[in-house]
């Protein structure tokens, strides 16, 4: 029988971190498969509804449009330092800061490429833990606004199938530098609505 301590000890050294369960399957799914004792199962592949795309551009917005209809960064209103810079639906990253400038397609391509890659790291918290459709696309939501879909209570609870428990925990996340934020408030209430709605 395969040792598999060595593959994950050093899998964990070159990630920097542990495992959570649905990783920890999905690696003992692909070492199965590279042995030959099983076929690898795929992880299914999940996509952004149209609800989900509606309520992330709503609550982004693509805003700060110039005259000449193209859009500048601009700082996080609610944090002390500015960071992150944000430009179209809600992007952020080392390639945009002050005066930084996009076209409307520029947005709407960033958008496209990113949400999908927001989707797939809600797929792999989530692991084998089914979600119906709404529910998918308030923790795309969510992720793609706070980054913590990985460690988020909520995340946990929805994976032991506690979707009452879950829906709840949305409204813990409305601060920002420590100060309740109106605007957090309402798009997390709003992501909790999406969540148990069926």
């Amino acid at each position: 029988m395969l040792d598999r301590k060595p593959i994950f000890d050093e899998v964990r050294r070159m990630l920097g971190r542990g495992f959570d369960d649905s990783e920890v399957a999905r690696l003992d799914s692909a070492i199965d498969h590279a042995v030959g004792a099983t076929p690898l199962t795929a992880q299914p592949e999940h996509r952004l509804g149209p609800a989900g795309k509606a309520l992330i551009r709503k609550w982004e917005g693509c805003g700060k449009c110039r005259a000449d209809g193209r859009f500048d960064a601009y700082p996080d209103p609610g944090s002390t330092d500015g960071a992150p810079w944000t430009i179209g639906w809600g992007s952020t990253g080392p390639d945009i800061a002050k005066g930084t400038v996009w076209t409307q397609a520029e947005c709407d391509a960033r958008f496209d490429r990113d949400i999908q890659r927001y989707a797939d790291a809600v797929s792999r918290a989530l692991g084998d833990a089914p979600a119906t459709q709404n529910q998918f696309d308030a923790l795309v939501s969510f992720h793609y606004n706070t980054g913590a879909i990985a460690k988020a209570t909520l995340t946990k609870l929805h994976c032991q199938g506690r979707y009452a428990e879950a829906q709840k925990e949305f409204g813990k996340w409305i601060y920002n530098d420590g100060k309740p934020m109106p605007g957090l408030r309402d798009r997390r209430a709003e992501e909790a609505e999406l969540y148990g709605r069926e």
